[in-house]
């Protein structure tokens, strides 16, 4: 395995400086966003896209410091009922597949993306619940407009030889594994291009064990996993015996929230996490967990070094050996 980071947490900082600072930070790859929600700040799609030779040099930087690009990121909602707003998140898209195919980077890290309740409507509705009946009429509604949208995205992965990494997230038409095999379901015959950037502080708030999660998704016949997000949560028992963990305060309101993310290590522990990694070995995942930083009680640096500390003692580098005691 290898450990990496996603650069957003530094888009104030020249790629250039960033990479130097991953390199001696000891990371042995690096995730970057190329625009949507995790912004373009070290990877200009227009640019990179309209020159080879500036694409060329983009990679170049990247691999002279020993670094691996392991996803290029532009979680999104190309879904959106307002047509205005999908088209931008599904250019981005588009442009980061492009970008990638280009750079021989195969996974595509997003979000699938969640319509309204209803053609007419101008939100984003995320439904949780069967009952009343409308509820499950616009679900229905929901998946018909996911199935068409990413079953034209999946053949065109499929003939550049891509992945489209969905993160399970709350606010999503996918948000478990559940929905996220139902995704691939419904695209049909290029499903397995409908993969996982897996993160698991978007899972443990749920009430889901990531290492059940990760045991389900294993049992698929073509590989789920395809990336991995390092980022934990935490659940303040005190705040969610009384109102769950279904919250819409602000992320900055820490102690009156149910849960809030936090750096790897400080949600869960260290024998949390090497089942999560001694699970992913299981099931075959062998590639890099990219450090995100979201936690709002650290910086960016202190929570970036205190994970990769963390992760160092934890993660398993090397291949197994012949077993000599079996």
């Amino acid at each position: 395995m290898k450990l990496g980071a996603l650069s957003a947490a530094w888009s104030d900082k020249p790629l250039t400086e960033v990479l130097d600072f991953f390199q001696k930070s000891g990371l042995q790859a690096i995730e970057i966003g190329s625009g949507n929600y995790p912004g373009n700040a070290h990877c200009d799609l227009v640019e990179l896209n309209a020159s080879a030779t500036k694409s060329n040099a983009f990679l170049e930087a990247i691999k002279s410091r020993g670094l691996e690009l392991s996803a290029l990121s532009c979680h999104g909602n190309p879904l959106h009922p307002n047509k205005e707003v999908a088209a931008e998140f599904h250019k981005t898209w588009r442009d980061t597949v492009h970008l990638g195919r280009d750079l021989g980077v195969e996974c595509i890290n997003t979000f699938s993306g969640l319509p309204g309740g209803g053609p007419d409507d101008r939100v984003p509705n995320w439904i949780t619940a069967p009952w009343p009946e409308d509820h499950s009429k616009a679900l229905e509604y929901q998946w018909h407009v996911a199935r068409k949208y990413w079953t034209e995205e999946a053949e065109i992965l499929q003939r550049c030889g891509m992945y489209a990494c969905i993160e399970m997230h709350p606010n999503f038409l996918v948000y478990n594994p559940e929905t996220l095999i139902k995704l691939r379901r419904v695209v049909g015959a290029n499903g397995d291009r409908i993969c996982a950037n897996f993160d698991p502080s978007h899972l443990w708030w749920q009430g889901i064990d990531p290492c059940a999660a990760l045991r389900h998704l294993g049992e698929e016949k073509d590989p789920v996993i395809r990336h991995f997000h390092a980022k934990d949560s935490l659940v303040y028992d005190w705040n969610a015996r009384v109102n769950g963990v279904l919250d819409t305060k602000h992320y900055g309101d820490e102690i009156n929230r149910s849960w809030i993310f936090r750096t790897v290590g400080y949600g869960h522990g260290a024998d949390a996490w090497k089942d999560i990694i001694s699970t992913l070995r299981m099931i075959g995942y062998d590639g890099v967990l990219s450090i995100e930083h979201e936690d709002s009680l650290m910086s960016s640096n202190e929570g970036f070094q205190k994970a990769i500390a963390f992760l160092k003692e934890c993660l398993i580098f090397e291949q197994t050996g012949e077993m000599t005691w079996a």
